[in-house]
C-alpha cells in the first residue's frame, strides 16, 4: 500500500463489540499511515474490547462513543461527522450492529452516524458462524447491499468461541481493497463528475520594497478543503494559489503558484476557458503601491512619517466574469465586518456570482488564518443557510452540497 494511498481522504471508521474490534488498530493505523484523516466512532460493547485510548493515540483524533458525552460548540457529532467523511467504514460490524442499520434504529453514535451518512459504507461483518449464516442476518445483510453497501464477506476458519466456519473478520489488506473501491467510484460517479474546477485560494503580496509587502492573513485553507474536496467528488481541479505556508492538495489538484494580484488575475484568465466551475476564495490585496522601490527603503533618523500612494489592484473575479462563457458557474467569497446579507448579495450582482459563502469577520469569528469557520450561504435564487462554525475541511461539504443543488435548479 502506498503512503499517499488515502491522502486528503476522510474515513469515518466504526467499531462494534466483538472480539476481533483489536484488529481495527491495525487498520486505523495503516488508513493514517497512507494520508487518510480517520475519525473512529465506537459502540460501547467495542470499548469493552479495546480501549479508546488506542484509537484516539492512532488516528490523533478524539474517538466518538457517547452520544452525550462532550459539548461541542458547532454541531451535532453524528450529524458533522456524517458531513465530514468521505466513506463509512465498519469494522468489526457485529449482527446486532448490521440488524440496527438494516432497520433504521439509531439508538447509538454508530447507528445515528450511519442514519445520517450520505456517502459509500463498506461494512466487514464479523460474528459466530450460527450468526452469521442466520435467516434474519442474512435478510439484513441483504438489504444494506441492495442500499448500496459494500459488503466485505467475511473469512472461514476457527472462531473465538473454538467453532469453525464462516463468520472471521476478513483481512485488513481485503477491507483496505474494498475501501479503496468505494472511493475511486465515488470520484468517477460523483456529482462533480468531469467537471473542470478553477478555484483561488491564499492570499496575494503586494511588494513595498524588496524586503517589505502589503497582504493579508490568509492561510488558503478555506480554497485547499473546496479543492480537495471537489477532486474526491470527481471534479479535475486546478488551483490558483497565492503565497501561504500550508501544502495544497496537490496530489488531487494542479497547483498554479502566483503572487501579486495582478498574477492571479492573468493565471485565472489563462486557464478559465473550459472550466465548468469558479470558485474564488482568495484573499485578493485591494491595493498596491504606484512605485514600489527598486531597494530597501532605509529609515531616516530625523523622519518619523513616509507617504506610500497606492492604487487598486485588478478585480480578479469581475474580470473573470466579464470574460466567462455561457454555462460556466461562479461561487465568490465574502469576508464581511457588517451587513453580511446585503454586502453579500451586493457582490453576488456586481461580479456575477451565482453563490455566494459569507463570512463575517468578528472577534469571535476572525475566519482568517484559523482552522474554524461559520459561513452563511447565498443562493442568487434567493435560497440562504447558514453553517454553525466547524473546521473548515468540515464545511467544504456543505457548501459543495448547496452549490450542487444549485446547479441542479438551473439545468
Amino acid at each position: 500500500m502506498r503512503e499517499t494511498e488515502f491522502r486528503d481522504s476522510r474515513i469515518l471508521l466504526g467499531i462494534s463489540g466483538g472480539i476481533s474490534a483489536y484488529k481495527s488498530a491495525d487498520l486505523c493505523r495503516r488508513l493514517v499511515k497512507s494520508g487518510a484523516q480517520v475519525q473512529v466512532i465506537m459502540t460501547r460493547s467495542a470499548a469493552e474490547f479495546i480501549p479508546p485510548l488506542t484509537l484516539e493515540t492512532l488516528s490523533g483524533r478524539p474517538v466518538y462513543s457517547e452520544m452525550f458525552e462532550r459539548n461541542r460548540a458547532w454541531e451535532i457529532e453524528h450529524v458533522s461527522f456524517a458531513r465530514w467523511g468521505h466513506a463509512l467504514v465498519i469494522a468489526p460490524a457485529t449482527a446486532n450492529t448490521i440488524a440496527k442499520l438494516a432497520t433504521g434504529l439509531a439508538d447509538d453514535p454508530l447507528s445515528t452516524t450511519a442514519l445520517a451518512f450520505r456517502g459509500p459504507i463498506v461494512i466487514a461483518p464479523a460474528m459466530n458462524s450460527a450468526m452469521w449464516e442466520h435467516p434474519q442476518t442474512r435478510e439484513n445483510v441483504e438489504r444494506l447491499r441492495c442500499r448500496g453497501a459494500c459488503i466485505v464477506e467475511p473469512e472461514s476458519g476457527e472462531l473465538a468461541c473454538g467453532e469453525t466456519g464462516a463468520g472471521r473478520l476478513a483481512d485488513n489488506d481485503v477491507i483496505l481493497a474494498a475501501i479503496r473501491e468505494v472511493l475511486a467510484a465515488r470520484r468517477s460517479t460523483g456529482p462533480l463528475s468531469a467537471k473542470r474546477v478553477l478555484i483561488t485560494a491564499g492570499p496575494t503580496v503586494e511588494s513595498i520594497d524588496p524586503v517589505r509587502h502589503l497582504s493579508n492573513p490568509s492561510t488558503g485553507r478555506m480554497g485547499f478543503a473546496m479543492a480537495a474536496e471537489a477532486a474526491r467528488r470527481g471534479a479535475e481541479v486546478t488551483i490558483v494559489c497565492g503565497p501561504t505556508h500550508l501544502a495544497p492538495p496537490e496530489g488531487l489538484a494542479r497547483v498554479v503558484r502566483v503572487r501579486s494580484a495582478c498574477e492571479m488575475r492573468d493565471a485565472v484568465l489563462a486557464h478559465l476557458e473550459g472550466q465548468d466551475l469558479c470558485v474564488f476564495a482568495a484573499a485578493v490585496a485591494d491595493y498596491t503601491p504606484v512605485s514600489p522601490a527598486g531597494r530597501k527603503i532605509k529609515k531616516e533618523k530625523n523622519t518619523e512619517k513616509i507617504t506610500l500612494e497606492l492604487k487598486r489592484t485588478p478585480d480578479v473575479a469581475r474580470e473573470a466574469n466579464m470574460a466567462r462563457r455561457p454555462g460556466q458557474f461562479f461561487v465568490g467569497f465574502a469576508a464581511e465586518t457588517d451587513d453580511l446579507a446585503a454586502n453579500a448579495r451586493r457582490k453576488m450582482d456586481g461580479k456575477g456570482f451565482d453563490v455566494v459563502v459569507g463570512n463575517e469577520v468578528s472577534a469571535e469569528n476572525p475566519a482568517f488564518g484559523c482552522e474554524e469557520n461559520a459561513v452563511t450561504l447565498f443562493a442568487r435564487s434567493g435560497e440562504q443557510e447558514t453553517l454553525p462554525r466547524a473546521p473548515k475541511s468540515a464545511l467544504a461539504g456543505p457548501i459543495w452540497d448547496f452549490i450542487e443543488k444549485q446547479m441542479r435548479a438551473e439545468d
